[in-house]
């Protein structure tokens, strides 16, 4: 049996509301463009030599109904004013012919951008410590993402945040790496 090793992957969000946790979900995953698949979770490695493609683009590459491997974080609430956040975080290494990580992050409190850098930097660390370089991963503001000396060609997020409004009505944020094999 051919080894299922993804070529291509895209980022997506969403958020939904709902008078169910369910249907809080289905929303979320409607506004994210992928409430008509079957999503198989799976771990947290981005495939060696796999594309990063616009979601759009992504979306059109697949069948309804099909069933996609995806790094899913997702969060819920219906407490009301609470601020939920689910957040994808990748790093992919400079050799693409080696495999970088993917990371979920699901939080309360979390403005977007708190929760995406979180998920971004786990991402980072995880990779950095593969590589026995931990204590030299740093922060580059000016190129807005997780540096290791030469090891790291990119990092990066995708974050959905939202707060629930209605009391009794439930709130679910999601976002998603999907894999296309």
């Amino acid at each position: 049996m051919p080894a299922l090793v993804p070529k291509k992957i895209f980022f997506t969000r969403g958020l939904g509301r709902g008078k169910s946790l369910l249907q809080s979900f289905e929303e979320a995953l409607r506004d994210a463009g992928i409430a008509q698949f079957n999503l198989s979770s799976i771990s947290s490695i981005f495939p060696p030599n796999c594309e990063i493609v616009p979601t759009k683009e992504g979306l059109d590459l697949l069948s309804d109904g099909q069933i996609l491997f995806t790094v899913l974080a997702r969060n819920s609430s219906n407490e009301l004013n609470r601020m939920i956040s689910s957040a994808v975080g990748y790093a992919i290494p400079k050799d693409r012919n080696k495999w970088g990580y993917l990371s979920e992050h699901h939080s309360y409190g979390e403005t977007e951008k708190v929760a995406g850098y979180f998920s971004e930097r786990l991402a980072a660390e995880m990779l950095a410590s593969t590589m026995g370089l931990i204590d030299k991963l740093v922060w580059d503001s000016f190129k807005d993402q997780y540096v290791l000396e030469d090891k790291i060609l990119t990092t990066g997020n995708i974050c959905s945040t939202g707060v629930v409004t209605e009391a009794g009505e439930w709130t679910t944020a999601v976002a998603a790496a999907v894999l296309i094999v």
